[in-house]
């Protein structure tokens, strides 16, 4: 992965993780949402996101270039079925608030919102 790539996905990891920290702080203390649901969700899309992200540049990438684009395949559909299913246990184990869960889960989408329209600003666009 080049480096301009792993500085895009630290900063976007950064940016999940002050969002995460900002709705804590705002509405925690209202209780208007669940702090473990909130953070738990913030967790579980970090960790999605990063083994997403350099799985495909250390895993996927050096299997398509030695003609093995069907084991890479195969390995991104389990990790998929592996965090579906880690998903489907966190809610039946643990019973979290289901709305703080998925506020934590989407700051990932507005980091990488954040983190886009921070790079075109940069960029002049």
């Amino acid at each position: 992965m080049e480096a301009a790539a792993k500085k895009t996905i630290l900063r976007i990891e950064l940016w999940h993780g002050l969002l995460l920290v900002a709705l804590l702080a705002a509405l925690g203390p209202r209780k208007v949402v669940e702090p473990t649901a909130l953070l738990a969700g913030g967790l579980f899309m970090a960790i999605n996101f990063g083994l997403l992200s350099f799985g495909v540049a250390w895993v996927l990438t050096p299997l398509a270039n030695n003609g093995r684009v069907k084991l890479g395949i195969g390995l991104l559909v389990l990790k998929i079925v592996l965090f579906i299913g880690l998903l489907t246990t966190v809610f039946f184990k643990f019973s979290f608030d289901a709305i703080s869960f998925s506020l934590g889960f989407s700051t990932l989408l507005l980091a990488i919102l954040f983190e886009t329209v921070r790079l075109k600003i940069k960029a002049g666009i």
